[in-house]
């Protein structure tokens, strides 16, 4: 820790977020879930839904514009992984703008389930995708320094429960 209480492991808040992201997609299914027994009201599961999507979008924007650019330049071997992790940012981004479109019209929707087949398709991508970003660079940005982050944590490493 530095004498401000800031943690320098990137990488291992990279992984706390990715646990935050995981358990509020959990809890974004169990609305679905509730919603499609009758329980969660539409509008509850529309405004979950859309915070969700921007958390996650907001990790992943963040990781391609601020911490990959990082390590691409510190870690030039990594740029392979690198390349690859922002693929599968693009494969999410897809699943969460059909997602977002699936539960907007969720109350005309003929086949309701469908919300739920988009959701465990994301989960299972976000969790290759998690898997295999915490495999391939958490060393790294452990040992990343950028002198920039030290004062305000950068978007990637956010959660809603984080202030800016």
């Amino acid at each position: 820790m530095t004498p401000h209480g800031r943690l320098k492991a990137f990488g291992n808040q990279l992984v706390e977020v990715h646990l935050w992201l995981r358990e509020e997609l959990a809890a974004l299914r169990e609305d679905v879930d509730s919603y499609l027994a009758g329980g969660t009201r539409l509008r509850e599961l529309r405004t979950h839904c859309l915070t969700f999507c921007s958390a996650l979008n907001r990790h992943h924007t963040g990781e391609d514009h601020v911490a990959f650019p990082e390590m691409a330049e510190q870690y030039p071997e990594l740029r392979p992984v690198l390349e690859e992790l922002r693929r599968d940012h693009q494969l999410v981004e897809d699943s969460l703008r059909r997602l977002d479109a699936l539960v907007g019209e969720l109350d005309q929707a003929k086949d309701p389930a469908e919300v739920r087949r988009e959701m465990d398709s994301l989960a299972a991508l976000m969790e290759t995708h998690f898997a295999y970003e915490e495999k391939r660079i958490v060393a790294a940005l452990n040992a990343l320094n950028v002198p920039d982050w030290e004062g305000s944590m950068p978007d990637f490493l956010l959660t809603d429960d984080v202030e800016h």
